[in-house]
């Protein structure tokens, strides 16, 4: 049999050149040195009798037959993905390693222990945590498992909803306050979510009812915005599950009904039956629902619309 011109790793490196646009970025990505890529790219590119790419002081661009292999090798690597996900979903042992996309509010305030008890039952399963607010795609294995705090998850995936996450207005004890007024809402200086969360409802009412210009500082993480109240810095909206475990925090408004969203436990259908990912999405849906009434809240208020 005739040996084809070009191997998956030659894909490999072509699709690393075309993303990295140099052969030191792309010997990175592939773990290997730059001398390594030179020599695979050139022979290629000898083999098959074509430029791949075009050289110039801004990098490496993609030629005409570049760019046709490399359309060619993503949709290999995307089979390949494919192939392994399904792969993974007919594993039935609980073990091996199990990536986990949350982000660093829930981390802190709820999942730690929660991950430190699934670890003490299953010691063969190795958790990687991936930290963040940015999209991750189940789809790439990205991620096995993803725990969202959101109103709208995916419909290419599956899981349940654990809990809903209320907010209301909070203020540090030392400002004095009992309760707001809507009246009053911009009398107070406010601490609101940077620009990159503006778009969420708690930013978009925050816009609306108080003014930019009363919002004297703000940050782009929830983890940030309950520590900066907490100080007492100014007041802002904040998960109520999130106040609670600042004793210095009172509630000035009840619940903004509006903002309700939920936790969501999510996975792609192709591992829901995986062994590492049922046990651990089935423990962490228990330990929750223990901590759902909490996690809710409990404000004497009426809620707010």
């Amino acid at each position: 049999m005739t040996p084809p011109l070009v191997s998956w790793d030659d894909y490999r490196t072509v699709l690393a050149v075309s993303l990295a646009r140099s052969l030191g970025g792309a010997a990175e990505m592939l773990g290997v040195n730059q001398s390594t890529v030179f020599r695979r790219l050139g022979a290629m590119e000898e083999r098959l009798g074509a430029r791949l790419f075009e050289r110039s002081r801004t990098g490496y661009s993609l030629t005409t037959a570049g760019e046709e292999m490399v359309k060619l090798a993503e949709k290999m690597a995307d089979e390949i993905v494919d192939f392994e996900r399904r792969l993974t979903g007919h594993d039935l042992r609980p073990q091996g390693e199990l990536r986990v996309a949350t982000n660093d509010t829930l981390v802190v305030h709820l999942l730690t222990p929660i991950f430190a008890s699934f670890r003490k039952l299953y010691p063969g399963i190795t958790l990687d945590v991936v930290v963040g607010n940015q999209a991750l795609n189940l789809s790439k294995r990205d991620a096995d498992v993803a725990i969202r705090a959101t109103g709208d998850p995916p419909e290419t995936l599956v899981g349940r909803k654990l809990a809903a996450i209320h907010w209301a207005i909070y203020g540090a004890k030392s400002l004095g306050l009992t309760e707001l007024d809507p009246v009053d809402y911009r009398s107070h200086s406010w601490i609101g979510l940077g620009d990159n969360l503006s778009g969420l409802k708690p930013g978009r009412w925050m816009a609306q009812n108080v003014g930019e210009d009363r919002i004297g500082w703000k940050i782009n993480t929830v983890l940030g915005l309950s520590e900066a109240v907490a100080e007492g810095a100014g007041v802002g909206l904040l998960p109520c599950f999130i106040a609670q475990t600042f004793p210095n925090l009172v509630p000035l408004s009840g619940i903004m009904g509006d903002f309700s969203s939920h936790i969501w436990l999510l996975t792609h259908p192709d591992l829901r039956n995986t062994a590492r990912v049922r046990a651990f999405m089935d423990h962490v849906g228990a330990e929750i629902a223990k901590k759902r009434t909490s996690i809710e809240g409990n404000l004497a208020m009426a809620p707010l619309t």
